[in-house]
């Protein structure tokens, strides 16, 4: 009969709890090399159901260290007075409100998970039919032609929804009174996204004003 107290029974070295941290680094990064040698090995795999079998591990290996990182940014934020904080971008607030939408959130939901008010996020929705450059809630590219306003629906849908195929889609936007054909949507869906410029092309001028690149080399420093 094996003896209940054998595991303690084993001799450690006397400062062996120095170690416990890159004992648990070193554990979590053999796993990982265990898992990705394995994947590998499925990915190549002849048959179907091994191959679907690993991109499924994939993905939900993804989501739990997606969910893990987000965990800790909202315990980093959290411990930040509201008051405090930093303010969302206009074109960001549009964009938490699309996720909002394609969700099914409340107010309260989505405050919670952006780390605002309710209040916040109603003032938001109350202030969609603001134009201009100081609107507090803006797209991240302007739209002042139809066909714009087309792509940056069709384009946003297959972001929130990846699932949803060009005949999908367009049988949404059937149901919202906007009538396109499959092949104009997957036209649409094959152009690439605009995305808002990033913070490495927004340079600030000698009078103090923030200039915003409005495509790629639009804002150049003169030195």
């Amino acid at each position: 009969m094996i003896c209940k107290s054998f595991s303690w029974q084993i001799p450690l070295p006397r400062n062996w709890r120095r170690s416990v941290k890159f004992a648990v680094l070193h554990t979590i990064a053999l796993a990982h090399y265990a898992i990705v040698y394995t994947r590998s090995w499925a990915a190549d795999s002849r048959n179907g159901r091994v191959r679907l079998a690993a991109e499924n591990e994939r993905l939900k290996t993804e989501l739990a260290l997606q969910q893990e990182q987000q965990r800790i940014i909202d315990i980093r934020m959290s411990t930040i007075p509201p008051h405090r904080r930093p303010q969302y971008p206009p074109t960001q607030r549009m964009a938490i409100l699309e996720l909002k939408a394609a969700r099914g959130w409340s107010l309260e939901q989505t405050a919670k998970a952006f780390l605002v008010t309710a209040a916040t996020v109603a003032s938001w929705m109350k202030r969609l039919d603001e134009e201009g450059p100081d609107a507090l809630v803006q797209l991240h590219q302007p739209v002042n032609k139809f066909p714009d306003f087309v792509r940056h629906v069709v384009q946003r849908l297959k972001t929130l929804c990846p699932t949803m195929g060009k005949v999908k889609i367009a049988q949404t936007l059937a149901r919202a009174g906007l009538h396109l054909g499959a092949t104009t949507v997957g036209r649409i869906l094959e152009e690439k996204p605009r995305h808002e410029p990033s913070a490495t092309e927004t340079e600030t001028t000698s009078k103090g004003c923030i200039v915003t690149a409005k495509y790629p080399g639009h804002v150049c420093t003169w030195i």
